[in-house]
């Protein structure tokens, strides 16, 4: 499509956002980081929104870095759930209120009164969380039915990036099959259930899927990029993280950040009883794969412990608490990440205090205490997700491909192998950025396969090896971790 061959992959995450280029040299992929930023959502009304103006600002300011840059491409990938609402001239009818606003639960009870949980899932596949774009919806139409009624298309956030760069509002797959409103066969919104909950079938945009180009860049965006290619790369992050590597047949994918996201690719889901039972989520992969995974509360416990402290004055190094963590006592106390204690607290610390109180275990007594509680009750978590992915698949799991940000916490990723008691592949760290590239460059004709795409990343970015040490202590908690986890679920 053009004779550049560098490419543009912005990822946003839920705690912040980066660009990198990206071209092949000499057989390898590479890239380089043009910029960092934070992504801080602001209170404001009740709720907490995501500031996407500022986010848009950032962009903007990596376009005028690179103005001398020849393009073959740019993409966005970002979190899912969250949506953006246009209004009839195009305009953000308000900011995206974030995932974690405390409207959602009450939300996802109201819907399973209406509508049974066994109906949603045969037609959705998506595990039921109250972060699912379905319940934020419903929360829309019940507490503020003037704005949704002002709306005129439904977008998700990568989305709404493309569509500030091309004017072209269209949803990507990938991002999409996390709202509960898409048939994970058919790849299609399933509006019959948004009619049944009275939600305005028609909001959601077009879809379309990983690869397709959305757009050239507006002259009013970026003179000098003006007509660069806009491309629906695997807009998920976590879907462009595993479109960076081979997570198929005995080998499970751990996408570790915020959130920790386990699961395989699949040639197609598996929307079953036992799934529904087990809460697990076929979520679109690139080029026709389903991502059937499990949504685990991931490195937010951490992230919320860091900033009470630092809200004490207390400003801790990450190697300082992970070297803590290292000396602190093993299995003093466990918690269940998932439990709603931990979703938005406003004290992390507070919170495990309270999840502690309620089970009859000892208190954390000090950052290495409470940043040890989190590694191994991730690990822990990570086991019986694991245990239930082999069940669901009827495939034994022998090596877990660990990426994200997380892939660089070397102490989770041993408690990870011990724990589960298979081997871990740890990195690469920015897996969604290189999905991300690896995706715009099969669009673009620069590669010409999925396997082409994994190969070249694996050839270029290698990664480290944890072999499980002893899987026996870790076993001998797993009775006791279980009682926690089904503590907090009733």
């Amino acid at each position: 499509m053009t004779m550049a061959q560098t490419h543009l992959a912005i990822d946003l995450g839920a705690s912040n956002g980066r660009a990198f280029l990206g071209e092949i040299r000499s057989g390898a992929l590479c890239i380089r980081e043009l910029r960092r930023f934070s992504n801080d959502p602001v209170e404001y009304g009740k709720s907490s929104h995501w500031d996407v103006t500022r986010l848009w600002g950032e962009i903007r300011k990596v376009l005028k870095g690179i103005e001398t840059t020849r393009l073959a491409g740019i993409g966005v990938d970002a979190w899912g759930v969250d949506y953006a609402l246009l209004g009839e001239r195009g305009e953000l009818v308000q900011d995206p209120i974030h995932y974690r606003d405390a409207r959602n639960v009450s939300a996802m009870e109201e819907i399973l009164r209406l509508i049974p949980k066994e109906e949603i899932y045969r037609q959705t596949g998506v595990q039921f969380m109250p972060i699912n774009t379905l319940n934020q919806l419903f929360a829309a139409q019940r507490d503020t039915p003037e704005l949704l009624a002002a709306a005129r298309r439904l977008i998700m956030i990568p989305d709404l990036f493309h569509y500030w760069l091309t004017g072209n509002a269209v949803c990507e797959y990938t991002v999409a099959s996390t709202t509960q409103f898409t048939n994970p066969v058919t790849r299609a919104w399933t509006k019959d259930l948004l009619k049944l909950l009275g939600l305005p079938a028609q909001l959601p945009a077009e879809i379309v899927e990983a690869g397709a180009i959305v757009g050239g860049v507006l002259r009013e965006t970026s003179t000098s990029l003006t007509g660069t290619p806009v491309i629906a790369t695997a807009s998920h992050d976590t879907a462009s993280a595993v479109a960076a590597i081979t997570a198929r047949g005995n080998t499970a994918f751990l996408s570790s950040g915020t959130w920790s996201l386990i699961g395989k690719e699949l040639d197609a889901p598996i929307v079953s009883d036992q799934a529904l039972r087990m809460n697990f989520t076929n979520e679109g992969g690139v080029f026709g794969t389903t991502r059937l995974l499990k949504n685990v509360m991931g490195l937010w416990m951490l992230q919320g412990c860091l900033r009470t402290w630092a809200a004490e004055g207390r400003d801790y190094g990450y190697d300082e608490l992970i070297e803590a963590a290292r000396r602190a006592p093993a299995f003093r106390r466990l918690v269940d990440p998932d439990d709603t204690l931990f979703l938005n607290p406003s004290d992390m610390t507070e919170a495990m205090d309270r999840f502690c109180r309620k089970t009859d275990q000892p208190i954390p007594d000090g950052p290495g205490a409470y940043v040890r509680t989190v590694i191994e009750s991730l690990a822990l978590k990570y086991h019986l997700v694991i245990r239930d992915l082999e069940t669901l698949t009827g495939e034994p799991i022998e090596r877990i491909r660990v990426i994200g940000g997380g892939s660089r916490n070397h102490l989770l990723n041993q408690f990870t192998a011990d724990a589960t008691g298979k081997q871990v592949l740890a990195g690469p760290a920015e897996a969604a950025v290189l999905g991300n590239i690896g995706v715009q460059m099969l669009a673009t004709g620069r590669l010409s396969s999925l396997e082409e795409i994994r190969e070249i990343i694996d050839r270029s970015f290698p990664t480290e090896v944890f072999d499980p040490v002893d899987a026996a202590p870790w076993n001998r908690q797993v009775p006791r971790f279980l009682q926690y986890c089904e503590f907090s679920y009733a």
